[in-house]
């Protein structure tokens, strides 16, 4: 062989495992996400479900549902620090930093419990009866909006920790989304198939959209510059998109099965679907009414839940113990 054709077939070779490389990576699905940090969370069995963060104290607040307890992970130290336990199935939780307090709604019985953030001491508690579960906060107002039993949001004023209303659903809410410069909620009522449009200042109902033929409507997230609402549908699994002005469906992609928490990234118009088939799907958002399927990272069984927080550029993943899968939460930085 000369040295011309060795030349050519090293130079080959160099690109060949260049290319091979380049399709490992984007088979492993790490295009866009690449997992910096991961968190063990020992002892925790069961679901894991929504997660609150103290940017701050650098904090992060885990709903372990199926173990009764908050998980708090230091996340300089990548460890947990402390564990709220003796909960009944916590869903949706709430950290105002102002108050330094921690809001935890619980299935069972649905209490919201409040805690001091600082000595995790108890400081009082709300009972609705069944089934409290998602919680948004209103910093302009300094009120907590929970969702729970068989219709209703009920509306709590955060530094006195008294219930002021609630106002009344066709069923179970599951996510809800606040306008961060209006005055209306956009709720998830799944059982009665629509989104439920809600106005803050009346405590009413004032719209009711339908997401056509895709059901199971459970997380959603708002993009108020485009005046879009992305609805994560189960049955089959869809993202649906509405326009907030007329409630009108104006796209519609396919997702992974079984997602619980969707995410709007503002900065590079992707949407983030975290889904319980082991997957966290990125759409990207093309224009207001064009949509398609960027890639889909590899998670784990069961990982349907997590947060994204923008300031950090990451997204967080709760990762429930599933055979030889421990619990952990795990940290994507976005690229």
């Amino acid at each position: 062989m000369s040295s011309e054709q060795i030349r050519i077939n090293v130079n080959l070779a160099i690109v060949i495992a260049a290319v091979g490389s380049c399709l490992a990576v984007a088979e492993s699905g790490d295009a866009g996400l690449q997992l910096q940090q991961t968190i063990p969370l020992p002892g925790v069995e069961g679901r894991i479900d929504h997660i609150a963060f103290d940017a701050a104290g650098q904090r992060l607040f885990v709903c372990a549902l199926g173990n009764n307890s908050v998980e708090v992970l230091d996340l300089h130290k990548g460890e947990r620090i402390h564990s709220i336990t003796g909960l009944g199935s916590p869903q949706g939780i709430a950290y105002v930093r102002e108050l330094n307090r921690l809001f935890v709604a619980n299935d069972k019985d649905g209490v919201l419990k409040i805690y001091d953030a600082e000595s995790f001491q108890p400081i009082g508690e709300l009972n609705f009866k069944d089934d409290a579960d998602n919680i948004r906060y209103d910093d302009s107002a300094k009120k907590i909006y929970v969702g729970f039993g068989n219709g209703g949001i009920a509306v709590v004023s955060a530094p006195d920790g008294r219930q002021v209303t609630s106002i009344k659903l066709n069923g179970h809410p599951e996510a809800l989304v606040l306008e961060e410069h209006g005055k209306r909620i956009f709720v998830n009522v799944p059982t009665s198939r629509q989104v439920a449009v809600i106005d803050r200042d009346k405590g009413e109902v004032i719209a009711t959209w339908n997401t056509g033929f895709a059901l199971g409507n459970s997380p959603v997230a708002l993009d108020k510059d485009n005046q879009r609402l992305f609805v994560g549908c189960r049955f089959p699994a869809k993202l649906v998109v509405l326009d907030t002005e007329s409630g009108k469906q104006v796209a519609k992609i396919g997702i992974s099965g079984d997602a619980d928490d969707v995410f709007y990234d503002n900065k590079r118009h992707w949407i983030y679907a975290i889904c319980g088939a082991g997957k966290i799907d990125i759409i990207e958002q093309t224009d207001a009414n064009a949509y398609k399927a960027l890639t889909k990272i590899n998670t784990a069984d069961g990982a349907r839940s997590g947060l994204f927080v923008p300031e950090r550029d990451a997204l967080f993943v709760a990762v429930p113990h599933r055979g030889s899968q421990r619990a952990e939460i795990r940290r994507y930085q976005i690229q």
